[in-house]
């Protein structure tokens, strides 16, 4: 039986590019055939419980806008029917994944025991739910930054006890994720950081958060989950400074703690641009390790300088971004979640609905402009005429030889280079021609 919540809204069909209508997908079909693959398949789209049914409209200068029927969020009949909703909204945009907090499905409840009962009761609810959806869990998580005991971090807490309770609330998401058959787990340490190094034994916090996420692995493989563990990156806030900063900062840690065989990156594109990067640069960079798992398309305002979570609407941005997601070889676990809210004066289910089609759209037009640069060749074409001098031996047998005998080298022949044009304007007008 219908909530009601959508009452007027069919599912949304594509409709092609000429389409005026706002709840129509002009660009997103999902069964275009985009480089011997259905687009579906190639972008995997997936619905944030968090932002589209949990999140109530507050930003840091007020409060709730939002009016919804789950509301307020604080007993299992709300977070039943809070679900109810979730799924017809799923329906009604054939979207093929969800992703989910612990927080954002079930009500608080103060303690360990409690919080795992109710997460266990509607887990079972939600899994029924998916008998009769076609609508799949890309990764659950665990909500380890909004009640107060994480203020001072979760697995970098100087209390152990919170660290116990931490790894408990872990192990109980581990265990709802792969009861739902979720294809990743997800960690993001929003307050695994610090405010102040005043107070903080920064050594020790990272050694914490190094054998607490090696448990996480350990854990995977004895409950025999098969999905990927995936760790996000993200600069500051709401810390100060946070552990797993960039995509850089994780790399190094997960080799560090001798991790980088065990788990990839879930990278967000409104997280490298608080890092100070593009999203291509981060999805680029983790591509190049072999850790790149999975994306959280979303976009910042760039004059507020703050995490904004939008919806993507910058095809050149976005197009890029599949670009080098498709040199990786694509998605395997991992997938397009739309970590992106509406904004607070967006009241109605239509808004939410027409964001998502919205964003779907782009993530289309982006991935069909990457797909045709990859077939094209330009760019790889310009990168191989760029680097050809590496493919000569002397240029090979250089990199196993010393710094002295390459000097002797560059007297002997008389080596001095002259610079040669990078060609970035012409390399980013070629790009334009796809965008």
């Amino acid at each position: 039986m219908s909530t009601g919540f959508f009452d007027g809204i069919s599912r949304i069909a594509y409709e092609g590019p000429e389409s005026t209508n706002p709840l129509a997908f002009r660009h997103y079909n999902p069964d275009e055939i985009v480089l011997g693959k259905r687009m579906e398949d190639h972008l995997r789209f997936a619905v944030a419980y968090w932002h589209s049914f949990a999140w109530e409209g507050g930003d840091p200068f007020g409060g709730q806008t939002f009016q919804r029927p789950w509301y307020p969020q604080d007993d299992m009949a709300q977070a039943r029917l809070k679900a109810d909703v979730a799924f017809e909204m799923f329906d009604i945009l054939n979207a093929p994944f969800f992703c989910w907090h612990d927080a954002d499905i079930r009500p608080e409840q103060g303690n360990y025991a409690d919080n795992l009962a109710r997460l266990e009761e509607i887990t079972d609810y939600i899994a029924e739910k998916m008998i009769g959806s076609k609508t799949r869990l890309l990764w659950g998580t665990a909500n380890m930054f909004s009640h107060r005991r994480w203020m001072s971090g979760a697995a970098t807490n100087p209390d152990p006890d919170v660290f116990a309770f931490a790894a408990a609330t872990v192990k109980s998401c581990m265990d709802a994720t792969h009861k739902l058959d979720g294809a990743n787990y997800v960690l993001w340490g929003g307050r695994e950081g610090y405010e102040t190094l005043l107070n903080t034994d920064l050594g020790s916090e990272l050694d914490h958060m190094g054998r607490f996420l090696a448990m996480v692995v350990d854990y995977k493989h004895k409950i025999g989950f098969e999905g990927q563990i995936l760790v996000e990156p993200k600069p500051q806030e709401p810390s100060k400074h946070q552990y797993d900063f960039d995509v850089a900062t994780c790399i190094g840690f997960l080799r560090k703690y001798g991790l980088e065989n065990e788990v990839k990156l879930n990278i967000e594109q409104g997280h490298a641009i608080l890092a100070g990067h593009s999203f291509e640069h981060e999805l680029a960079l983790a591509a190049s390790q072999d850790m790149l798992g999975s994306i959280d398309m979303n976009r910042n305002d760039y004059q507020s300088g703050w995490d904004t979570d939008q919806f993507p609407n910058n095809t050149p941005e976005v197009a890029l971004a599949y670009y080098h997601v498709l040199k990786a070889g694509g998605f395997t676990t991992g997938g397009t979640n739309f970590d992106a809210k509406l904004r607070r004066q967006s009241l109605d289910p239509e808004d939410l609905i027409a964001a998502h089609v919205g964003g779907m759209d782009i993530c289309a037009r982006g991935l069909k402009a990457a797909a045709a640069m990859i077939e094209d060749g330009g760019l790889d074409a310009a990168l191989g005429e760029r680097y050809a001098g590496w493919q000569t031996p002397a240029a090979q047998q250089m990199l196993q030889s010393d710094l002295g005998a390459i000097a002797e080298r560059v007297l002997r022949e008389g080596i001095n280079p002259a610079p040669r044009s990078g060609r970035q304007e012409i390399l980013e007008n070629y790009v334009n021609r796809f965008v």
